[in-house]
């Protein structure tokens, strides 16, 4: 199942307290060092950021969320000129920093949007249906009053893996023609009234629906797939890369990226224009996930699972989304070959 135990608190229960997830594995995966350059591509709270920085190592961190980025600027003061904050998405990371040590990226959304019930992420308190963590472009309450019931369903039952996705959308389109969807109490009602929930259920009825719209806005697994070939190019031979993931879908990329990456070909005597496909990566070890200690003091960990790799001598290979067999969406179109 996609949505992790993690996710379903931050949807119906109260305030999580951010604490970095797999905080020792990661620095473990990284082994940052004075005079190292690592790349937080997810800034957040911080947690990885001040642990590297613990090290002696110099960190670039990056968020595309300016609230993550006001709030870090003391800890930006306070580092000595070794923590540069960066607001922008982390699949740019390469044009903000030309060789690194490393590369961490903890994917998701944070704790912190979370708690904001002003930035639309979780129906537990009433707020506007945004869920932009750059707080511009399309939200989601454009999504869904907007896209049509066929876009919808396929956006729900990808993303979410919501199994009720064609209800779900035709009910929001023929809701939304005597009025529209406008906070997050509203739609998670509807989709309960709808489906409805027997007592047996775990999980709210919409919070697959809620996880789908918030990848959807963010195209939280574009900036992924980008992400990983920025790392690719900004990464130094014997560079490091560390990747937590916090469900299927984005674990499923970060391991087809590994896997073809750590992959070696020579070309064909049949075929003279091929070239030899040196391994850009050597995989580090299987995925890593929390054992019952740090679950037991933050659930969120659950679902999360650690992919490392050290980054190889061969140039980086061309940007090939193919590899990620990333479905085609309405209004997200992955780039050509960079």
């Amino acid at each position: 199942m996609m949505v992790g135990d993690g996710d379903d608190l931050h949807a119906v229960g109260g305030p999580v307290r951010h604490i970095p997830v797999l905080l020792a594995e990661v620095l473990e995966a990284l082994s940052p060092k004075a005079g190292d350059v690592v790349v937080d591509g997810t800034f957040g709270a911080g947690g990885y950021t001040k642990a590297i920085l613990a090290t002696g190592a110099s960190v670039v961190a990056i968020d595309r969320d300016p609230d993550a980025i006001a709030a870090g600027r003391v800890l930006e003061q306070q580092s000595g000129g070794r923590l540069r904050l960066v607001q922008a998405p982390f699949s740019t990371l390469d044009d903000h920093v030309e060789s690194a040590d490393g590369v961490v990226l903890d994917i998701g959304v944070s704790s912190m949007q979370l708690d904001q019930a002003e930035r639309g992420f979780s129906f537990r308190n009433d707020g506007p249906l945004d869920m932009r963590m750059a707080q511009a472009g399309l939200s989601a309450a454009d999504v869904v009053n907007s896209f049509k019931a066929g876009d919808l369903a396929r956006i729900f039952g990808f993303l979410g893996e919501e199994r009720h996705a064609g209800r779900i959308a035709r009910m929001i389109e023929s809701r939304r023609e005597k009025r529209p969807f406008e906070r997050t109490l509203d739609l998670a009602d509807a989709i309960e009234t709808h489906i409805g929930r027997a007592p047996k259920d775990k999980i709210h009825p919409a919070t697959r629906v809620f996880q789908a719209l918030r990848i959807f806005v963010n195209d939280e697994l574009g900036e992924l797939a980008k992400a990983l070939f920025a790392a690719e190019r900004a990464l130094k031979p014997g560079g490091r890369l560390a990747v937590v993931t916090f469900h299927s879908l984005e674990d499923r990329i970060v391991k087809r990226f590994i896997a073809d990456r750590s992959d070696a070909a020579s070309g064909s005597r049949h075929l003279p224009e091929a070239q030899a496909r040196m391994a850009t990566f050597r995989k580090a070890g299987s995925g890593v996930t929390a054992g019952d200690a740090e679950i037991a003091a933050n659930p969120r960990a659950r679902s999360a699972r650690l992919r490392a790799a050290t980054r190889a001598e061969a140039p980086a290979r061309s940007s090939d989304f193919s590899i990620f067999g990333l479905p085609k969406l309405p209004g997200i179109d992955l780039p050509g070959e960079r």
